[in-house]
């Protein structure tokens, strides 16, 4: 329990606040980021804030509401909607000076690892969970490092940082391989049971799978277009 505690500036990163309650708190310029903020409530002064944030999540990124459709039909509608999301992205980080692509804003993943971890989790989601590939992972992946403490061999991946171009064209062949799986894709199979990317012995339909990767998808082009508008508004490290 904090009772009378000064807590301003602490950074909470990676950590759980579930269930936490404050009272007669100061949170003026408090700032929360909370990927997974739609899987429960987050109660202001007694008020649910939740679909009040996702609500304006949504008006800010158009498409982003179709990120957990239930038929083809409408995952594909939503896959082609965040392929060109992620577009005018490609084209705004390579409208700035070079070098702009491996920028790491506030310590967060650069533009170029963003891109490399969204490959890393098609080949997480679609590659091992969905397709059962035996040799899934592409060596220009960026997993979290916490994997290697969990056991993940961490050596199939290069620590030789790619070139833009060859991140993207990594990128180009993951949205590929999603596109051209959604573009056969039939209900019975969405509904077909896979064991999840990182625990084998848990069981999730194929629709579950892709799912997950449509929220890594918009969650990354969020944080993105946050650090480029740190970019392009001057941003420099302290």
């Amino acid at each position: 329990m904090f009772v009378e505690r000064d807590l301003r500036g602490a950074r909470f990163t990676r950590s759980t606040l579930a269930g936490a309650v404050m009272r007669g708190v100061d949170v003026h310029g408090l700032d929360i980021d909370a990927p997974w903020l739609g899987d429960g409530a987050l109660l202001i002064n007694g008020v649910d804030v939740v679909p009040l944030v996702e609500a304006e999540l949504n008006r800010r990124f158009p498409g982003r509401e179709l990120r957990h459709a239930r038929d083809p039909d409408g995952l594909r509608t939503a896959w082609a909607t965040v392929e060109r999301a992620w577009a005018a992205a490609v084209d705004r980080v390579e409208s700035l000076p070079d070098g702009a692509a491996d920028v790491s804003v506030d310590g967060e993943w650069s533009f170029a690892e963003t891109l490399r971890h969204l490959a890393f989790a098609t080949d997480a989601w679609l590659g091992k969970a969905v397709l059962g590939l035996a040799r899934p992972f592409h060596p220009l992946g960026w997993p979290h490092a916490e994997y290697e403490t969990d056991g993940f061999d961490m050596s199939v991946f290069t620590t030789v940082r790619p070139s833009l171009a060859e991140v993207l064209q990594l990128r180009a062949a993951r949205q590929a391989m999603v596109r051209d799986f959604l573009a056969g894709v039939t209900p019975e199979r969405l509904a077909e049971p896979r064991p999840t990317a990182w625990s084998p012995e848990h069981l999730e339909p194929v629709l579950h799978c892709l799912h997950v990767i449509f929220d890594e998808e918009w969650e990354h082009l969020r944080f993105t277009l946050r650090d480029l508008d740190a970019q392009e508004q001057g941003w420099c490290p302290s």
